[in-house]
């Protein structure tokens, strides 16, 4: 069904406007019947935050913002899966349109604005999900009219920790006026703190969760270096390398589209994000994994990714552009690269071309 709605109907789902289309996929997921995990080659095992992933390739949040379709997008191949953003109180988002295909570009451009049915909605839904197989990212947010975002923040943590595999805290999208203000030291700083009590004293009964921070490709290399200070010293256990871009890079060819307000994902965001991904993972100095995302559409980018430090990966654009066979694809060429190298594991690989790929001041 979904090879079909990706190949014959394809011209069908992209003359619908953009967030239809997605509804549209989101439902059919939804729709598809619980299935076992595929058996993954056992060299794309990963072991990462103290969890074991079968495969590295995760699906980005954004795409099931409510936890509709968990067990349709692991039956797409996923190694892990992130829901979310979710946000305590249900809101609208910003007004429609706020999605927009860059189609000459492979691109997307998003202002949904952290549209969620609330905490309560997405907890009950992977309750119903009992102790099915697969890991399960929960991304959480702040409400845009909120009093105080960290206390959001923390209260993500409180609700889903009977059920995430780990949290992200999403202190990067474009879309929530002030969000990004987060991502500096003094601010990010008191944001890691009370999250991460708030995970300890919630460990004894739920074990413990790791919790991840997922930045912005826009930031400044001196701004990177505060923020890895931060996250070092709080001893989070990873970064999500990265959210989408307010930048518009040179050669776009949808320069109309191209003019919308939002975050940039897709083919165009690949070299900034792999650059913030290398740039980052000399700073790590391997003191917790990163997950790449950005523009990843292939074996290649996947690869690439990888070479630039990332540990596991994630992606969501790609699906547009190249459907639901994508994960197949990119696992294969994995195996099939690891093979030519005489590798048994993609560990070795990790940030090995880190110092070419790296933003430089």
């Amino acid at each position: 069904m979904l090879s079909f709605l990706a190949t014959v109907a394809r011209p069908a789902l992209f003359a619908l406007d953009p967030e239809t289309s997605h509804r549209l996929a989101v439902r059919v997921l939804s729709m598809m019947p619980v299935a076992a995990p595929e058996t993954d080659a056992p060299v794309l095992a990963v072991r990462a935050f103290g969890l074991d992933f079968p495969n590295p390739i995760g699906l980005a949040a954004g795409f099931d913002k409510n936890a509709e379709a968990v067990d349709g997008a692991f039956g797409l191949g996923f190694g892990f899966v992130e829901v979310g953003t979710m946000t305590p109180r249900p809101q609208p988002g910003n007004r429609r349109p706020r999605l927009f295909r860059l189609v000459r570009d492979e691109a997307v451009i998003n202002r949904f604005g952290f549209n969620n049915e609330g905490h309560a909605a997405g907890v009950a839904r992977l309750a119903r999900r009992g102790n099915r197989p697969g890991l399960v990212g929960v991304n959480i947010g702040a409400n845009k009219d909120t009093k105080d975002r960290v206390a959001d923040y923390v209260a993500g943590i409180r609700a889903f920790a009977p059920y995430a595999a780990y949290f992200t805290v999403n202190v990067s999208s474009p879309n929530t006026p002030g969000l990004r203000d987060l991502q500096h030291a003094a601010a990010l700083d008191e944001l890691l703190a009370r999250v991460i009590e708030m995970r300890d004293s919630v460990a004894e009964a739920h074990g413990r969760r790791p919790v991840l921070l997922k930045i912005a490709p826009d930031l400044t290399l001196p701004e990177l270096d505060a923020l890895v200070a931060v996250t070092r010293r709080r001893g989070i256990d990873g970064l999500i390398v990265s959210n989408t871009t307010v930048t518009r890079p040179p050669g776009l060819v949808e320069t109309d589209v191209g003019q919308e307000a939002g975050g940039l994902s897709g083919k165009p965001l690949f070299p900034l994000a792999t650059a913030m991904l290398a740039a980052t993972y000399q700073r790590v100095e391997g003191a917790f994994p990163l997950i790449g995302g950005g523009g990843i559409d292939s074996a290649e980018a996947a690869w690439t990714k990888i070479t630039a430090g990332a540990t596991l990966l994630q992606l969501y654009t790609g699906l547009v552009y190249k459907g639901p066979n994508l994960v197949h694809d990119i696992k294969a060429g994995l195996c099939e690269r690891l093979a030519r190298e005489g590798l048994d594991s993609l560990l070795p690989v990790v940030g090995r071309n880190a110092a070419d790929l790296a933003l430089k001041a």
